[in-house]
């Protein structure tokens, strides 16, 4: 049985499920997320918990069971708290500067890099060396963080480069000279 897919999942205040066959809508105040769950397992509201429950005993359905649990309650947080990932530009020059909507990164090319934003997600550039990507889609938050990054992800011998707040970076040790 799944430790994971038997936690009921806690419907907040001002957050709306509506389950249709295999379609489950949530509405908050942040937004609106809808999922097509697998046939192997289906939402069940009740006493303002939300629970996804197997059709079937086996292996496939139980290894469905816990993912879609926890799919859900993402977007059951999601669209009522939101998310937000935190990216650190590390390196001599390299900047990035909201314009409009969108975030323009200086990070040592011959150019500048634009990135405009999703439906969904926001940008917010509190220092010339930090990014925050907020949204209420947890998929798309990642996604859209993970192409900044991709940019100029962070090289291994100086750290340069774009990368999660807290990431660890590994370092490698550069040449030694001549002896």
């Amino acid at each position: 049985m799944s430790r994971i897919g038997r936690m009921p999942i806690p419907v907040p205040p001002g957050v709306e499920v509506r389950i249709d066959g295999q379609r489950v809508e949530v509405q908050g105040p942040k937004g609106k997320l809808v999922r097509v769950l697998r046939p192997e397992v289906r939402a069940v509201l009740a006493d303002g918990q939300l629970r996804i429950e197997p059709t079937e005993d086996s292996l496939e359905a139980r290894a469905q069971w816990g993912l879609h649990r926890t799919l859900v309650a993402n977007m059951v947080e999601g669209v009522f708290r939101g998310y937000e990932k935190q990216l650190e530009l590390s390196g001599v020059g390299y900047r990035a500067a909201k314009q409009g909507n969108r975030v323009v990164l200086t990070v040592g090319f011959s150019h500048p890099v634009e990135i405009e934003p999703p439906e969904g997600i926001q940008f917010d550039v509190p220092n010339p060396t930090n990014v925050v990507v907020r949204g209420f889609d947890r998929e798309l938050v990642g996604q859209v963080a993970a192409r900044i990054r991709s940019v100029r992800p962070p090289e291994p011998y100086k750290g340069k480069g774009i990368h999660y707040v807290g990431e660890r970076i590994r370092r490698k040790v550069g040449k030694t000279g001549k002896k």
